[in-house]
Formats: C-alpha cells, structure tokens, sequence
C-alpha cells in the first residue's frame, strides 16, 4: 500500500467482459466476498496503467488482448484501515476501467481463490458497495452506448 502525497491510498482496477453476444464478465473469490483483479497505484503510476498491470498480475491475461473503453472510467471513495497501519484511516480512491475481451481466455490466478466469468443480465446483486454500483454505471454506459 503506497500513501499519496495527499495521505490517501490509490487503486485501479478492470471489469473484464466478453464481446460475444452472449456477454459476460469476470470476478475473482476471496474467501469472503467477489471483487475485480485490482490493486494499489505504484508510485509515478496511472490509475489506468495500475488497472492493466494488476490484471495482468493476477489473471496472467495480457494487455495487448484487452481493449480498454475509452469513454468509460467509473471512480468510487471510501476510508479503509489496513492491519499494518493501526486503527489509522486513510481515504482510498478507486477508479474501475471497462476492458472488452475477443474470447474467454486462460486464467492464471495469483491472489486468488477462484474466478468466474458471470453472464451479464442486469441488475446485479453480488456485493453492494462495489461491485454492485460499478456494474450498474457499466449498465447505463452500455445502454448509452446502444442509443
């Protein structure tokens, strides 16, 4: 965990779905909840090179096969504590890319229990604070996107 300049904490990540008709999008299993392959900002690092780096870190998937929505970035803040620092509370900022992938590819998980690639039928109701309102902004993007 890096701590910005302004003492908040950094992080990125990818909701990785399918083109195929069939659309579908990929989350990973901690033991107690779904998330996306995501982490925190190095220093000197985008938002967006954090996201492509930490997929490619924790599903083994290379960037050159995904491509990135440019008209789609969705950020979200919230106070996290981690174990090493206390009980001092930082502010952290996530930002989340929409990444499109051509097919399923073979997943080499690194920090990781399971994943699993989940068909897109909105809404969704899989974790309330995160995901759920990311997948709702994607939601509308791509309905948006229709029109």
């Amino acid at each position: 965990m890096k701590v910005s300049p302004d003492g908040g904490v950094r992080a990125a990540g990818i909701l990785l779905m399918l083109k195929s008709p069939t659309r579908q999008f990929l989350l990973m299993r901690h033991p107690t909840r779904w998330d996306l392959p995501k982490g925190h900002c190095e220093a000197g690092e985008s938002f967006q090179e954090t996201a492509i780096r930490e997929t490619q870190e924790e599903t083994g998937i290379d960037p050159s096969v995904i491509e990135i929505d440019p008209e789609f970035c969705f950020e979200i803040r919230y106070p996290v504590s981690y174990k090493k620092t206390g009980s001092q509370v930082f502010q952290k900022t996530v930002q989340y890319f929409l990444g499109y992938l051509d097919h399923q590819p073979k997943l080499v998980l690194t920090e990781h229990d399971a994943a699993e690639w989940f068909p897109w039928n909105p809404p969704h109701a899989i974790q309330a604070e995160t995901i759920d309102p990311l997948l709702a902004a994607v939601a509308r993007h791509l309905a948006h996107d229709k029109s």
